[in-house]
């Protein structure tokens, strides 16, 4: 037994990252996305990109940093971290209070102000949109609100995230109940077709709905979202640091067509990050207003 465990310690030794090699892969990281890793997050990264190491038989963080950089396969592989380093649990009706907003506030404003003007275009972006819970939960919401309207409508929701596995997951619209814990009975009979447990959302929602990757650190991918009258862009700027989510908010205010929405998560602010919104405080959320 005693070569098997020195073995074991050997492995486990080759693994660990050293200081320098955090702060290579943690620059290379953010040069990449945008994503900062903190010094005191250090463990995250080692425990997290060990499997990828493993997987890829590399001895070291050092020649996976190198893997990274000239890999014929590296595309492939920086998909890959950016999964690893992101945290994609989700789920439908999320921070119902904020929702709640949304559906008797900011849509319905929103929709009148479109009525005002030629056409009946909608656009909605929901920018790290993850395994596709939010964006499909903007859909119902719509559909809720237009109602018999929405035929006579031209309604797109964008939806992108950095994880090209996510969006796989997304475009395939199936969900557990779990997903749905905080979900309103009547609108899971409604829009969903349950299948032993499994719930696949309905196409009249799906339609709605379009996906694709995107990088909020690359900002000519960022110019090219069409614009739109509202963002949600919830618990995704947790992962930057101030000079990327200045960046990042800055773009959404680009995107954001006058008297447009931004919706970010409730433990997140614009606080010290931008003065070009408008707060607009209301029972159990706030939002952010461009002003027109």
């Amino acid at each position: 037994m005693a070569p098997l465990f020195s073995k074991t310690i050997s492995m486990k030794k080759e693994l660990k990252i050293s200081d320098s090699e955090f702060t290579q892969l943690r620059d290379y990281i953010y040069d990449q996305s945008g994503i900062y890793i903190a010094d005191n997050r250090k463990y995250l990264l080692e425990n997290r990109l060990s499997n990828r190491l493993k997987h890829l038989n590399l001895k070291s963080f050092s020649e996976y940093y190198y893997y990274l950089q000239y890999d014929p396969n590296r595309k492939d592989e920086i998909n890959r971290l950016f999964e690893v380093v992101t945290t994609n649990e989700t789920s439908f009706f999320r921070n119902p209070p904020q929702l709640k907003v949304f559906q008797e506030n900011v849509l319905p404003e929103v929709l009148d102000h479109i009525r005002k003007s030629p056409g009946k275009r909608l656009r909605v972006w929901s920018a790290g949109c993850s395994t596709g819970e939010e964006p499909y939960t903007v859909s119902i919401i719509c559909s809720e609100v237009l109602r018999t309207e929405l035929h006579s409508w031209d309604v797109k929701i964008t939806a992108n995230d950095l994880s090209e596995r996510v969006l796989v997951s997304a475009r395939r619209g199936l969900y557990n109940e779990y997903t749905l814990r905080t979900t309103p009975k009547p609108l899971v009979d409604r829009y969903f077709e349950n299948s032993d447990g499994q719930f696949k959302i309905k196409p009249e929602a799906k339609k709605l709905v379009s996906f694709g990757q995107i990088n909020l650190n690359d900002r000519m991918q960022v110019k090219r979202v069409e614009r739109s009258q509202i963002i949600f862009c919830r618990n995704v700027i947790i992962y930057f640091d101030d000079e990327m989510k200045q960046r990042v908010i800055n773009a959404f205010y680009d995107n954001l067509l006058p008297g447009g929405f931004l919706l970010i998560g409730h433990s997140e602010s614009l606080h010290n990050i931008s003065r070009a919104f408008k707060p607009v405080h209301f029972p159990g959320a706030i939002v952010y207003r461009k002003e027109e």
